[in-house]
């Protein structure tokens, strides 16, 4: 017994002794990282390093504000564009961390962390954006910008910039400014809960579990097997679990026979947030509006689409809709034509009932199996992930020259995840890309692209891009 106690206590103090020297070596984000590429160095990243992190990143990018504001020259492109273009190094390097990670694979104390330095973050960026004295210096640079030597490059970062603080208030008097960082704190909060919201639905507070094999029928084997270990994981073991993950939901809307539950888990999908629980939105989806809205407003525009749009190609609201009906009368033609010819499948099967939503995705496969004898399950084999990855590689290799490498010296976030080095036709080094492949508890629904780092140059090096590509796919 007391060697067994002893036992414990060693391992107890070589863990917390391992615990303290990993710690001894400080936060990971106040150094320039020390890993292959310089990419993130995820085995060395803890959650207790962000709140200093981002806490620091903002004030070292106040006082390198502060600068620019106090600098007694005349406003010019060196003095006040540059510095403001490079400023804040460290709280876009955590920024990009973080964000990316409470995306892909997030956690209890990665939502407490979001909800503590959201407000401080949105606090720091109107500081920034309703800094009066830094606006006057941008907007002198912006008016002389034809007058100097500036090259293309430049005039279009000036441009960019003033606009980007117009947009964001600089021109409203006190009172506006005051009410548009009221509306900021309100949307942040909002939004973070909105979107916790919609992941707990999503990935906790639904499982469709079958306990009869009978109610599996239709289904291929490939999506039987991962519903098993989806069971399996859960702690149902001789179970089958569907989720509202679309590669778990779409194959059983698409092929199970049992109408009942495809009603079942395509309502657990569309109702989400909408369940009068813990998680609901509805009153959260009213502010987000409410408050896009007057700050729309308040800003000068007729809408918060008219502000959202206003950068982007199509300018206005009634071009995008425009685009859209191009596109929705014709593709609604053709749906029209299925939905009739579905029903009548229907029909003749003897279905004593109406088309409905969660009988889209089943008859959709009867159809093209009646028309082109196509079955989806058929071609599953031949598209492997791992055979598509290749094959857009190659298109990729033969079309531009560069090639993908996988790594395996790099630290990543998540087991799943690849990681590739990207290199020109020549060799020489391009970035860093990770592929994300799986749905997972903490990753939000869909597929993304994101970056850990974006291309830039620093002291006149180039600094190489490492990029994130997050995906959605159906495990083998």
């Amino acid at each position: 017994m007391m060697k067994h106690l002893i036992f414990i206590f060693m391992a107890v103090f070589i863990n917390t002794c391992a615990k303290t020297q990993v710690r001894k070596t400080g936060n990971p984000f106040f150094a320039e990282f020390n890993t292959p590429f310089n990419v993130p160095p995820f085995d060395k990243i803890d959650t207790s390093d962000y709140i200093p992190a981002f806490e620091k990143g903002i004030a070292d990018q106040q006082a390198e504000i502060d600068a620019i504001v106090n600098n007694p020259d005349s406003a010019t492109f060196e003095n006040t564009m540059l510095p403001f273009d490079k400023s804040g190094k460290l709280l876009t390097t955590v920024s990009r961390v973080f964000y990316s990670l409470n995306s892909a694979n997030t956690n209890p104390a990665m939502q407490a962390i979001n909800r503590k330095i959201s407000p401080l973050v949105t606090r720091h960026k109107d500081n920034i954006l309703l800094n009066d004295k830094l606006f006057q210096r941008i907007k002198t640079v912006y008016e002389n910008r034809e007058k100097g030597n500036m090259d293309n490059e430049q005039k279009r970062t000036v441009e960019k910039y003033y606009n980007d603080f117009v947009r964001n208030g600089s021109n409203l008097n006190d009172s506006g400014k005051k009410k548009l960082r009221e509306l900021n704190q309100n949307l942040s909060a909002a939004q973070i809960k909105f979107n916790e919201n919609l992941l707990a639905e999503t990935n906790t507070n639904f499982k469709l579990v079958i306990d009869k094999e009978e109610d599996l029928d239709g289904l291929p084997q490939v999506v039987i097997d991962a519903a098993a270990g989806a069971a399996k994981d859960a702690g149902m073991e001789g179970k089958w679990v569907f989720t509202l993950q679309k590669p778990s939901m779409i194959p059983f809307l698409q092929f199970a026979k049992n109408r009942n539950l495809r009603e079942k888990i395509y309502r657990g999908y569309f109702m989400r947030g909408n369940n009068d629980n813990d998680y609901d939105n509805k009153e959260i989806f009213l502010s987000i509006i409410n408050n896009r809205i007057e700050r729309a407003k308040l800003l000068g525009y007729k809408s918060h689409a008219n502000y959202v749009i206003s950068e982007n190609m199509a300018r206005t609201p009634e071009k995008v809709y425009e685009f859209l009906n191009m596109l929705m009368t014709p593709a609604l033609e053709v749906a029209i034509r299925d939905k009739i010819a579905m029903q009548q499948i229907i029909d003749r099967e003897g279905g004593n009932f109406k088309l409905d939503s969660w009988d889209w995705w089943y008859y959709s496969e009867k159809l093209r199996k009646e028309k082109y004898n196509l079955e989806e399950s058929e071609l599953k084999p031949y598209f492997s992930l791992n055979s598509v990855r290749d094959g857009m590689f190659d298109v990729a290799s033969k079309l531009y020259g560069i090639t993908f490498t996988k790594l395996a010296n790099v630290p990543v976030y998540h087991p799943e995840v690849d990681v590739f080095e990207v290199k020109d036709e020549n060799g020489s080094h391009l970035g860093v890309l990770y592929l994300d492949y799986y749905p997972r508890p903490g990753k939000r629904v869909g597929a993304w692209c994101g970056a850990f780092r974006d291309q830039s140059y620093e002291k006149g090096e180039k600094i190489f891009p490492v990029v994130t590509l997050v995906c959605n796919f159906t495990r083998s």
